[in-house]
């Protein structure tokens, strides 16, 4: 059966650079990213949706030697040389209290409202959310011609309080490297599901 796709559906050389042929890379050329190319990333990401608009990414962008070396002594030994490596490194992080920006983000109604007095699903609410726009980070890279290497190998306490120090509601949630990725520094890609596998249509 051919699929018919809606006339501005991206091209398939498009959706190879997003998804079939992008990789999550270990190693990197020698070749810096401009702040130019983060600001470029982020005007991307602050279009993608999140609940009522909440965006509570807050991002630490790990560039020079200094703060490099601090993160190196938070993540674990197999990710230390992929972050010293890295031209950049994002530290993805949420703001717990993401709410008390509501009102100019969510103008339409009192969303501040919905999250006073409940720091619980605020905390739920900043991680689903902030992990999305995660995600939109690294398509945003990958859209703009670079690659990718999000680590989960860190300790969380180690690095908010390293980067989010003089910000006591921010967590961090995730890291991810971005920069040129070395082809030698992959393997072949690990299998994937097809659709039947973990998919149903209800």
């Amino acid at each position: 059966m051919t699929v018919q796709f809606h006339d501005h559906a991206l091209s398939p050389e498009a959706l190879d650079q997003l998804f079939g042929e992008a990789r999550s890379y270990n190693g990197w050329l020698d070749k810096p990213v401009s702040d130019a190319q983060l600001h470029a990333i982020w005007d991307l990401v602050k279009m993608a949706p999140t609940s009522a608009n909440m965006q509570p990414v807050r991002i630490v962008w790990v560039k020079s030697p200094e703060a490099k070396a601090k993160l190196v002594e938070c993540v674990a030994e197999g990710n230390k040389k992929k972050v010293a490596a890295a031209p950049v490194t994002a530290v993805i992080g949420y703001d717990v209290d993401f709410h008390e920006e509501l009102p100019w983000l969510f103008p339409h109604t009192d969303a501040k409202s919905w999250f006073e007095g409940n720091e619980a699903g605020r905390e739920e609410g900043a991680f689903r959310n902030s992990s999305l726009q995660g995600a939109y980070l690294m398509l945003a890279a990958r859209a703009l011609g670079l690659d990718c290497g999000p680590m989960s190998g860190f300790d969380p306490a180690a690095v908010t309080a390293a980067f989010f120090g003089d910000e006591p509601r921010h967590r961090v949630n995730f890291i991810c490297s971005v920069g040129y990725g070395d082809p030698a520094s992959i393997f072949p890609r690990s299998p994937r599901p097809e659709f039947a596998s973990f998919n149903r249509i209800a």
